[in-house]
C-alpha cells in the first residue's frame, strides 16, 4: 500500500447535498478506513455566463451545483461531532470574503472541537460576482491574500496578538481558542500559478492542487518544494484533488486518477513516488456510491 492517504469530497453542493447525505458519506468514509473528507466554499450561482476559474478561463454557464452549497466550516463542525479520527479538509475557503480575525477564530474553534483534525485549505477566490457581493475588491488578491493569511497566523500565535498591515490591523489583545497545534492547523494554499506557489512557500503552508495532467502536477510540486527551500521553510503537505470518478469498469480514455480501481492503483503509486500526502475525489453521482468506489483502493 502506498503512503498517499485517500479521501472523498462530502456532498455539500448540488442536488445531492443534504444533511443526511453529508453524515452518511462522512461516517461511511471513516468506517471504510479513508483518511479525510473535504468541503469547499461557493457563495452562489450567477445567472449569467462566467469565466470558469477566473479571468482567462473558458466562459460558460456556471454549474447548477453552485446554487446550493453548504457552508464548509459548519459542515465540518457537524461532521466532527459524528466522527472520531477522520481528517476534515477545506479545498478551499475563499479567505478574502472573510475578516481574518473572524475566520481565524472559526478555524481554531473547529480545530479544537475536532481534536486537531483540520486541514485548512484557503484560496483567494476567482469569481468577480462573489467579490462584488462580499464587498471586496479583486485587486486585493495577491498581496492582500498573503497579508490576510499572515494576520490569521498572528491570531493563532501566542498572546498578546497584534498585527499591523496595509489591509488588516489587529490591536494588541488576547484571542482564543488557539488551534491544537502550535502556530496553527495544517495550512494549505490553493492554486498552481507561479505566484501562488511562491506565496505558499513564503507562508510556510502546503498546497492543495487540482490535477489536470501529470506533467503540470509534477512541475508544480517540484517548483513548490524548491520555493520552500529558498524561503527557509520545510515543505508542507501536498493535497491533490481529482474532479472525476473511480469507476466500476476500466476506461479506454481517462484523466489521471480516474477509471477502474486497478487503473487508479497504478496512478496512486505514481503519487507516492512524488511524496504526495493526500488525494481526494470530488465524484459526480450518488453520494452513497462514492465511498464504495474508493474503498477497494485501500487494499491495493
Amino acid at each position: 500500500m502506498s503512503g498517499v492517504q485517500l479521501g472523498v469530497s462530502l456532498p455539500t453542493g448540488g442536488e445531492h447535498a443534504t444533511p443526511e447525505a453529508i453524515i452518511q458519506v462522512a461516517e461511511e468514509a471513516e468506517r471504510a478506513g479513508l483518511s479525510s473528507v473535504w468541503t469547499y466554499e461557493r457563495l452562489f450561482r450567477p445567472t449569467v455566463p462566467i469565466a470558469m476559474g477566473g479571468e482567462g478561463g473558458p466562459v460558460m454557464d456556471p454549474p447548477e451545483a453552485f446554487a446550493n452549497v453548504y457552508d464548509p466550516l459548519e459542515v465540518l463542525g457537524h461532521v466532527a461531532a459524528r466522527t472520531e479520527r477522520i481528517k476534515l479538509g477545506t479545498s478551499v475557503l475563499n479567505a478574502l470574503f472573510h475578516n481574518p480575525v473572524v475566520l481565524a477564530r472559526r478555524i481554531a474553534t473547529l480545530d479544537r472541537l475536532s481534536g486537531g483534525r483540520l486541514l485548512a485549505g484557503v484560496g483567494q477566490g476567482w469569481m468577480s460576482q462573489e467579490f462584488e457581493a462580499a464587498g471586496v475588491s479583486m485587486k486585493r488578491r495577491g498581496d492582500g491574500f498573503e497579508e490576510h493569511v499572515r494576520a490569521m497566523q498572528a491570531v493563532w500565535g501566542p498572546d498578546p496578538v497584534s498585527f499591523e498591515g496595509r489591509f488588516y490591523q489587529i490591536p494588541e489583545c488576547e484571542i482564543g481558542p488557539k488551534p491544537v497545534r502550535g502556530g496553527g492547523p495544517a495550512l494549505l494554499v490553493g492554486g498552481g500559478a507561479p505566484a501562488a506557489i511562491e506565496r505558499a512557500a513564503r507562508l510556510g503552508a502546503g498546497m492543495t492542487l487540482v490535477i489536470f495532467d501529470w506533467d503540470a502536477l509534477t512541475g508544480t510540486i517540484e517548483a513548490y518544494r524548491q520555493a520552500a527551500r529558498a524561503a527557509g521553510h520545510p515543505a508542507g503537505p501536498i493535497v491533490v484533488q481529482v474532479n472525476g470518478a473511480v469507476t466500476a469498469k476500466p476506461l479506454n480514455e481517462r484523466a489521471p486518477l480516474t477509471g477502474s480501481a486497478e487503473q487508479v492503483a497504478g496512478d496512486l503509486d505514481r503519487l507516492d513516488r512524488m511524496a504526495v500526502d493526500h488525494v481526494f475525489w470530488a465524484m459526480p453521482g450518488v453520494p452513497a456510491e462514492c465511498v464504495q468506489s474508493i474503498a477497494p483502493l485501500l487494499t491495493r
